[in-house]
C-alpha cells in the first residue's frame, strides 16, 4: 500500500529509460489496484511486464471493495499475486483461498505468482518443507501440475520480508531446489522451466549472490522495488 500518482509515475518512467538497454531479465511491477489504469498507459508499448497484487476468486458479485480476474484481464495485466504472506496472515486468506485465486486467475489467462514460505516459528521447528509443501499441495490439487506450465512460484520467507533479515544463499537454494523437485516429481518439463523467485528483503547488495544458486530464478521485490535506483541494481544482479 505505497503509492502516488506522481510517485509511480516517476517511478515507471525511470524503469522505462533502464528497459531500454538491452537485457536478458524479466521485468514487472505490481503497482496498487488505483494505479493499473496508469501504469497499463506507461508501460503498455514497453518491455515491461505488469500485475496486480490480489485477486477476489469469484468471477462477479456482491463483494463490495475487490476486484476479479476479470477487471484485470481489462487493465491488460500479465500477472497477479496469489497467496503473497501479508495476505495469508493479515487477512486470515487460508491455503483454500490461495488456491481458489490461483485458479481463477489461470481461467481467465492470468499468469498467478504463487507465494509460499514458512513464519520463523515454523522454521525453528524445522517445518518449513513441510509448510511449503502444503501451501503447494492445495494448489496442485486445485488445479493440477499442467497450471503451473503458466504460473510463477515466489518462495518467501515470512520471517525476512520487511525486517531486513534475508535468508542466506544457502537456506534459500536448499527451499528452491525442494520446490523444483517437487513439481519436477510430477511434469519434469514444468519443473525444469518454471521460474522460481526469492522474496525476502531482496536488494542490491544481496541479490547477486542469491541469483547465483542454481534454482533461484529471480527476485520477488517488496521495499527495494519502491525507488528505481535500488530496483534496477536487482535487476542488474539478475542479468
Amino acid at each position: 500500500m505505497h503509492g502516488s500518482t506522481d510517485m509511480v509515475e516517476s517511478l515507471l518512467n525511470e524503469l522505462l529509460v533502464a528497459s531500454q538497454q538491452e537485457s536478458p531479465v524479466d521485468m514487472a511491477v505490481f503497482p496498487p489496484f488505483p494505479y493499473l489504469a496508469q501504469a497499463q498507459a506507461l508501460l503498455k508499448d514497453s518491455n515491461i511486464s505488469w500485475g496486480a497484487q490480489n485477486l477476489n476468486p469469484a468471477e462477479r458479485g456482491a463483494y463490495t471493495g475487490d476486484i476479479s480476474a476479470g477487471m484485470l484481464v481489462d487493465f491488460d495485466c500479465r500477472y497477479v499475486l496469489v497467496g503473497h504472506s501479508e495476505r495469508r496472515a493479515l487477512f486470515a486468506e487460508s491455503d483454500k483461498d490461495v488456491a481458489m485465486r490461483f485458479a481463477a486467475a489461470h481461467r481467465c489467462g492470468l499468469e498467478p505468482v504463487l507465494c509460499v514460505g514458512e513464519t520463523l516459528a515454523e522454521r525453528e521447528n524445522g517445518q518449513t518443507e513441510s509448510v511449503v509443501e502444503r501451501q503447494l499441495d492445495a494448489v496442485l490439487q486445485g488445479s493440477g501440475i499442467g497450471a503451473f506450465g503458466r504460473a510463477v512460484i515466489a518462495y518467501e520467507p515470512v520471517w525476512a520480508i520487511g525486517t531486513g533479515k534475508t535468508a542466506t544463499p544457502e537456506q534459500a537454494q536448499a527451499v528452491h531446489a525442494f520446490i523444483r523437485k517437487k513439481i519436477s516429481a510430477q511434469d519434469g518439463i514444468i519443473g525444469s522451466h518454471i521460474h522460481i523467485l526469492y522474496g525476502g528483503s531482496v536488494n542490491g547488495s544481496n541479490a547477486a549472490d542469491l541469483f547465483a544458486r542454481e534454482d533461484i530464478d529471480g527476485g520477488l521485490v517488496g521495499g527495494a522495488s519502491l525507488t528505481a535506483a535500488d530496483f534496477l541494481a536487482i535487476r542488474d544482479a539478475a542479468a
